[in-house]
């Protein structure tokens, strides 16, 4: 810096003077800092996770709707099968699927957002962290999770799913399972999908295969199950193939008495 931009204090002056105005905390280089503690703080928490299912859905779904109880049956029966639960922490669908993973005895996680219409975690969640900012929560629902089981909701459950199936489609993730529960809830964005989309050719017909719509609980398990099978073989012929194509390299190129 130059003329009239030379500093006449030093950076440790200014750090250590409690006096001045305090507008600063709501500066972007310190929103910078509180985004990468969201991060520090998320990857800490789900380090250890294991494998997980994230569940998307409405905050808006009663305890007497029929989509609560499926909530509820699948943070059950996805912790049989091995998995945690993640939701977004809150009421509705969240709380069913955390309710259920916790009854079962599983880990039921929730990754809440400050909103002004929104209290806080629901009862039945056993790890949770609000965040402020919504691309930092987004993160830990796609890193931690091994596929996403997508129940009828509004704004930002479409916005989850469109997320979720688009780092699958540009590759930006390991494709994973989706499914998307409710047939007749889904059903005709399904057909847009189909008759809009793909025949103008916005998509391709391979991007309609990245999910699966169910209204039985169980063969959304099995679809999850069997889906993390294949991910798991895949990568293990990966593993192989490249410790081969290592092995072979090194045959190739032996090294001479002297180790060149």
């Amino acid at each position: 810096m130059r003329r009239k931009q030379v500093q006449q204090s030093t950076s440790e002056q200014r750090l250590l003077d409690s006096r001045g105005p305090s507008d600063w905390v709501h500066t972007d280089p310190w929103r910078v800092l509180r985004i990468q503690s969201e991060f520090i703080e998320g990857f800490g928490m789900l380090a250890e996770l294991g494998s997980a299912i994230s569940v998307f859905g409405s905050a808006r779904t009663k305890p007497n709707d029929a989509m609560y109880v499926a909530a509820e049956q699948f943070g059950r029966k996805l912790v049989e099968a091995g998995y945690a639960v993640i939701t977004g922490g809150g009421p509705g669908v969240m709380e069913a699927a955390n309710k259920g993973a916790s009854e079962a005895g599983g880990v039921s996680v929730g990754l809440g957002i400050e909103l002004p219409f929104e209290n806080g975690m629901n009862e039945w969640v056993d790890i949770g962290m609000n965040f402020r900012y919504f691309f930092t929560r987004k993160t830990m629902f796609v890193k931690y999770a091994q596929g996403f089981v997508v129940m009828p909701g509004g704004f930002g459950t479409l916005d989850e799913l469109f997320e979720a199936l688009t780092l699958a489609q540009t590759r930006k993730v390991t494709s994973f399972p989706v499914v998307l529960f409710g047939t007749s809830y889904w059903g005709g964005l399904v057909d847009w999908l189909r008759t809009t989309m793909l025949e103008d050719g916005k998509i391709s017909a391979a991007d309609l295969d990245m999910f699966v719509v169910t209204d039985d609980v169980d063969e959304a398990i099995s679809y999850i199950v069997k889906a993390g099978e294949l991910a798991d073989a895949a990568a293990d012929e990966a593993a192989e193939t490249a410790a081969a194509q290592v092995d072979g390299s090194s045959r190739s190129h032996p090294l001479g008495s002297d180790g060149s």
